[in-house]
């Protein structure tokens, strides 16, 4: 069990409702996308030995847990997220010995690693997929096979089981000629679904869980865990088969039904979740499994991550990140801190009691934070926006979760043309969207791409100005397999790490403060009226202490409400993105800078 150089949060105060309160109350969690984070040996794919070399700075910034994206062997169909063996390593990130390196030393430096895991579904090139092909096998309903339906032939389009359609495009089912039935793949046709309805796939799920438990990792981040459960009749036919009870909806603009609706948090979710709790965590310690969660309300959250209920620690929930989508993912609408503001306050009134909160607003799957709701456009604009977003997500209660490069503030690509795009998303949506269904234009496409495309969060971790952002060799013989963001050159943490003015120092500050005042990790949550839509503003208590934060999330000055005004010094400014004198001022005045965010003491 790993030593944290930090105090434990006391148990004179809640938590989550756990007695003792968990080690991870207080705790700041950091995500690594393997790929793009330290290439060790020129072939333009970062990896685990990379990883390694970097660790003192992850040490220094002062963060407490490491959540890899998948390192294990896969053909990287979706970027690892296709897994063909859980119990090795692909050789585009090393070997298990460097594994086990990574992990004794990320120990011996008191950061704990947990690792991303994705049960839902496995590549189609894994042992089980493979053996589940033949009807006789043991494994032959392992995945969601069915027959193509009555009358069509099977391969041919409307033949498939039911309309449903891909969340990468495309229909849900893929037709396997040497089985001679379709298989459900919610995702990539790569990708095929894993039926959880059977006990002996759970069991595998399981022995591999432990497996990689005992070797010494410290916990796992679940992939889309909320879709393992179906919905099915009461024959356990899907929605839209031929008989069955359940209908499959509407026909979508794309020309598919949406299985969103009947593939996440199934009836059978929480049976599943307790069992995995028994089965692979129960009488461990030191460990934390945090569950991505599509599909599941804030109320869900509360019931999942109640202790009391034996299921997961936190959940990943997608309401906030939703706000600039309408319908389509790819039909943007403009931000309005309003709205984010409503999800938010919803998300920490649901854990009030029980129940816990993961704070994030990027990831490997989302666009980089300052570019969706903030700008970029100028570097003061940048390094505000950043602050103001960053001190926004800390001072809420629960976990914070920090995507690489977002401590220094880090940009969307602003990529311009499709080939520069490497994920399977969005070249199949802008295939499905633009060139099949014909229901967006190519110009409307691109925009949205450059907003919130995935591959914004996936450009090369930017270290310093050398010709590769320190990712790979600036001599390397191969380039890194996407491009480096021009901006590179005036945002990296050689320039950061020692100005004491930078996003990297700020970062920084928020986290020892979580780490130091429990008024931060688990005080009680109050919203504030700021009389003004583009700001957020409320107060955290813990017994006689209150803290006050305020955020501006506009390139404007905004004035505030009566209400939150200081007219005295007693109050003490905890951190502000400005200068302390300025919040004062701003505070007395009434009126906050552009991307003005303070912390205050009352």
């Amino acid at each position: 069990m790993t030593d944290f150089n930090r105090s434990a949060l006391p148990d004179t105060v809640r938590s989550n409702g756990a007695t003792p309160n968990p080690w991870w109350a207080n705790a700041v969690v950091y995500q690594i996308y393997p790929r793009s984070f330290q290439d060790s040996n020129g072939d333009g794919i970062g990896d685990l030995k990379g990883i390694t070399s970097r660790l003192d700075y992850l040490a220094d910034l002062g963060v407490d847990v490491l959540w890899l994206s998948p390192v294990y062997r896969s053909p990287q169909d979706d970027n690892g997220y296709d897994i063909s063996d859980y119990q090795d390593i692909d050789p585009l990130f090393g070997t298990l010995e460097d594994m086990d390196e990574l992990l004794a030393e990320a120990h011996r430096r008191g950061l704990k690693i947990v690792m991303d895991l994705v049960v839902n579904h496995t590549s189609d090139e894994h042992d089980w997929f493979q053996a589940s092909r033949d009807k006789d096998d043991p494994h032959a309903d392992w995945y969601w096979w069915r027959p193509a339906k009555p009358g069509h032939e099977p391969g041919t389009p409307g033949a498939e089981p039911n309309r449903w359609g891909s969340y990468f495009g495309g229909s849900a089912w893929q037709y396997d000629p040497k089985r001679g039935e379709y298989y459900l793949h919610q995702f990539s046709k790569k990708q095929p679904d894993l039926n959880w309805e059977n006990p002996e796939v759970r069991k595998a799920v399981y022995r591999m869980m432990n497996w990689w438990m005992d070797r010494g990792i410290d916990g796992f981040r679940m992939d889309v865990i909320t879709l393992i459960s179906k919905y099915l009749d009461g024959r356990g036919r899907l929605p839209g088969e031929i008989g069955s009870e359940l209908s499959e909806g509407e026909m979508g603009e794309e020309g598919y039904t949406d299985a969103s609706p009947f593939c996440s948090d199934g009836p059978r979710l929480d049976e599943f979740l307790a069992e995995m709790r028994r089965e692979v965590f129960e009488g461990r310690e030191g460990y934390m499994n945090v569950g991505e969660a599509p599909g599941i309300t804030p109320e869900r959250n509360e019931f999942i991550t109640d202790p009391k209920n034996g299921e997961l620690d936190m959940l990943f929930l997608f309401d906030h990140v939703g706000i600039d989508q309408e319908g389509s993912k790819w039909n943007t609408v403009p931000f309005e801190v309003k709205n984010l503001r409503a999800r938010l306050v919803d998300q920490q009134e649901a854990v009030r009691n029980a129940g816990w909160a993961s704070l994030f607003f990027c990831n490997h799957d989302q666009p980089r934070v300052v570019s969706r709701w903030g700008d970029d456009s100028d570097r003061e604009s940048r390094e505000l926006g950043a602050k103001a977003f960053g001190m926004l997500l800390h001072m809420h209660r629960g976990t914070p979760y920090i995507y690489e490069g977002e401590e220094l503030g880090m940009t969307n690509a602003h990529f311009t043309k499709l080939e520069q795009y490497r994920d399977l998303e969005a070249i199949n949506a802008y295939r499905q969207r633009v060139e099949e269904a014909k229901c967006q234009s190519p110009e409307s496409m691109m925009a949205a791409l450059a907003l919130i495309g995935r591959d914004n969060s996936r450009t090369p971790m930017q270290w310093d100005a050398s010709r590769y952002a320190g990712f790979t060799a600036p001599d390397a013989a191969t380039e890194p397999w996407i491009g480096v963001n021009p901006n590179h050159v005036e945002i990296n943490a050689v320039e950061e790490f020692d100005d004491p003015d930078s996003v990297y120092t700020f970062y920084k500050k928020l986290i020892a403060m979580r780490h130091n005042m429990p008024i931060i990790a688990v005080g009680d949550f109050s919203p504030m009226d700021a009389g003004n839509d583009d700001v957020i503003a409320f107060q955290r208590h813990l017994g006689d202490a209150t803290i006050m934060v305020i955020c501006n999330l506009s390139s404007k000055k905004t004035t505030i409400s009566e209400s939150l005004r200081i007219n005295d010094n007693k109050q003490q400014v905890l951190l502000s993105n400005y200068s302390t004198d300025h919040a004062f001022k701003s505070m007395h005045d009434g009126v906050l800078g552009p991307w003005e965010a303070i912390t205050i003491q009352l």
